[in-house]
């Protein structure tokens, strides 16, 4: 993977990020240390549900979130190899 392709992901992940309620959404998934039913994420939030699914979206698109059908559900779970990627790019910041 070259340079330009790593910045267009890094990108992706920080606009993914730069969302309160995506972060929220990521600490919940988190959370469960596994997989997490779409519904159990809208319950959560008082926002509609065309809005979480926007969110989970972004965060799938992203690479942040693995997704899976579950018959008419989906559920949701950390990609985290993308996450270690991603730190280990904004490691180089430190210091």
């Amino acid at each position: 993977m070259g340079q330009k392709t790593d910045l267009k992901k890094v990108e992706k992940i920080s606009k993914a990020l730069g969302d309160p309620y995506r972060i929220q959404i990521i600490e919940a998934i988190k959370k469960e240390k596994d997989w997490m039913q779409c519904t159990a994420i809208v319950d959560m939030f008082d926002l509609a549900q065309s809005t979480i699914s926007h969110h989970v979206k972004q965060l799938v698109d992203a690479d942040l979130l693995l997704a899976e059908k579950d018959g008419r559900c989906a559920r949701y779970k950390i990609n985290q190899e993308a996450f270690s990627q991603y730190v280990q790019f904004l490691s180089v910041f430190e210091k």
